[in-house]
């Protein structure tokens, strides 16, 4: 006799079998008892949770001869037919390979003729949402008004596709993702069974992996009896019978990305492709353990409900959660998801998984808002780790105004000029690098021009009180550059225009600019100072009394 699959040999016989759906199994059994079946039953829910499994216990249940506390006694000559599909009364469609209106149309003729045996004819249609539009428009009226002994279950992973119009003729139940502890239970119902032996930490990596479906639970465990026929199942031996990782490897991976280490992380990654470790499964087992360590340093206290690990490995990861900020770890997860969606499709998987691990380790090749912090949280740990070395790092000069080195522009330094700078000057001054940055769009000027520019030195015409015009000259050091690319190179009359545009955009006045070479005279000129409009209480825009002497009496 051929091998059967563990999951079909272990397909529930009744409904007291069917774990983890107790709300749905619970209605079931109490409209069989008590005989007020629906014409119409929707099944919904992710894959391997249950819902054919129900539809044929259903099924055995209505046609029962001998029905015991609303499960079918599957003992019966009814009960036996249907379990061996040869009734004539339950017929069972996949709709992905019989989705035309054709196929629909045979089932609204079959209905006319009552069941050969049995009380009611059941038809199961799997992957219901797979009809075309026409087969489904070909079903509403049947659907709606079919005769009392026809029942209909439709079965479904995808109940957005089904349209609204047979969502309303049918009674609905969504099945849910299977917990953990419930598939460990039943896998440990089955290596009894079986007779095989399986540590109980084997087995709740299996059911992890599963994520919440039974079958493929069950289909992870064949797999691994098939791997080590006769042996006793470890949590080692369903590493490697699966192509998983233990969870310490993700946590050495994750400390060397944190730390920027690309050539670290790849060697990590190589080594366990080199054991065998599919590279899909490698970094979808990632981005849970990121997704763990995400929920534990977000809830520390409710994580223990979501988060299904061993007491030490949440205290390593609780460790980990306070070493690696929150934002990096969600833009780690949004950089594997991203890699994942792109392995389905690619030829080549272990080098994209390379690419994106190196993108990890260095965040400055992305211009996203996480990897502009994640940047920041790297600086932060080198200055640190040169603080703690004993060197210590200064900051550097702003360049926001014209002061880049806090050297103040002075023309002749004996001159002192009768009128203080004009208001609009000294605004100008002070937002500086947002007037130049028109510069660096322009196709005349190179980025040289702008660099030159932006550091210039500002003065104004001293002996004119009120003139509203700007002479800029080169700050010491530059004056080749200065004399170079505005005069040589016939650049001054174009950088003179737009700045003065510039100007008038950003503060609303107009201001004439004067670009002066290097050996220009200074004579009635005057550095115009940030300061200024602190220095005089006309300019402030609020009456100020000045007391010279103190009267203690008031």
């Amino acid at each position: 006799m051929s091998y059967v699959a563990l999951y079909r040999k272990a397909r529930p016989p009744v409904f007291d079998e069917v774990k983890g759906q107790d709300h749905v199994i619970k209605t079931l059994r109490n409209q069989v008892i008590s005989d007020r079946l629906q014409h119409a039953y929707l099944f919904c829910g992710t894959r391997g949770t249950g819902k054919t499994s129900a539809a044929k216990i259903l099924a055995r249940a209505v046609n029962c001869e001998n029905p015991q506390n609303g499960n079918p006694c599957n003992e019966c000559a009814s009960c036996r037919a249907i379990a061996a599909g040869n009734a004539m009364n339950v017929i069972e469609i996949d709709a992905a390979s019989n989705n035309g209106v054709d196929n629909i149309r045979e089932i609204v003729e079959e209905v006319r003729y009552r069941p050969a045996q049995g009380k009611y004819k059941v038809y199961i249609i799997d992957e219901v949402h797979m009809l075309s539009t026409g087969a489904f428009n070909a079903l509403l009226k049947t659907l709606e008004e079919p005769p009392s002994y026809v029942i209909f279950i439709l079965a479904t992973t995808e109940v957005a596709k089904i349209p609204i119009t047979i969502l309303s003729r049918c009674q609905r139940y969504d099945f849910h993702r299977i917990g953990a502890d419930t598939i460990t239970d039943r896998m440990r119902e089955l290596t009894e069974r079986e007779n095989v032996k399986a540590e109980e930490k084997a087995l709740r990596f299996i059911a992890r992996a599963a994520d919440g479906s039974m079958r493929d639970a069950l289909s992870l465990l064949d797999r691994c009896f098939a791997f080590y026929a006769g042996e006793e199942i470890t949590y080692e031996k369903a590493l490697a019978a699966l192509g998983a990782v233990d969870t310490d490897v993700y946590t050495e991976l994750l400390s060397e990305i944190a730390r920027g280490n690309a050539g670290r992380s790849i060697f990590i990654f190589e080594k366990m492709i080199e054991n065998g470790r599919e590279v899909g499964q490698f970094v979808n087992d990632f981005i849970w353990y990121l997704r763990n360590l995400l929920l534990i340093g977000t809830s520390e206290n409710e994580s223990e409900d979501v988060v299904d690990v061993s007491a030490e490995q949440r205290e390593a990861m609780k460790e980990m959660a306070a070493r690696v900020p929150q934002s990096t770890v969600m833009r780690y997860i949004r950089v594997l998801s991203e890699l994942l969606n792109s392995l389905r499709n690619a030829t080549n998987r272990r080098v994209l998984t390379e690419v994106a691990l190196v993108k990890l380790t260095k965040p400055q090749m992305e211009r996203t808002s996480d990897a502009v912090l994640d940047r920041i949280r790297l600086l932060e740990e080198k200055l640190e780790d040169l603080e703690a070395n004993g060197i210590t790092v200064q900051a550097a000069p702003s360049q926001g105004s014209f002061e880049p080195e806090n050297e103040e522009p002075e023309p002749d330094p004996d001159y002192v000029p009768p009128n203080a700078a004009p208001e609009e000057l000294v605004r100008i001054a002070a937002d500086w690098s947002e007037v130049t940055n028109a510069l660096r769009t322009g196709a005349e000027d190179s980025q040289v021009t702008w660099t030159v520019v932006k550091n210039a030195r500002p003065f104004y015409n001293g002996e004119s009180a009120g003139d509203c015009t700007l002479y800029l000259k080169p700050k010491p050091g530059e004056e080749p550059l200065w004399d170079g690319k505005l005069f040589k190179e016939g650049h001054a009359e174009n950088v003179k225009k737009r700045l003065e545009e510039a100007i008038a955009r950003r503060f609303k006045v107009h201001a004439d600019v004067v670009l002066m070479r290097s050996d220009d005279s200074n004579e009635r000129l005057g550095a115009v100072k940030i300061d200024d409009i602190l220095r005089d209480r006309s300019k402030i825009g609020m009456p100020i009394d000045v007391v010279d002497d103190f009267d203690a009496e008031g």
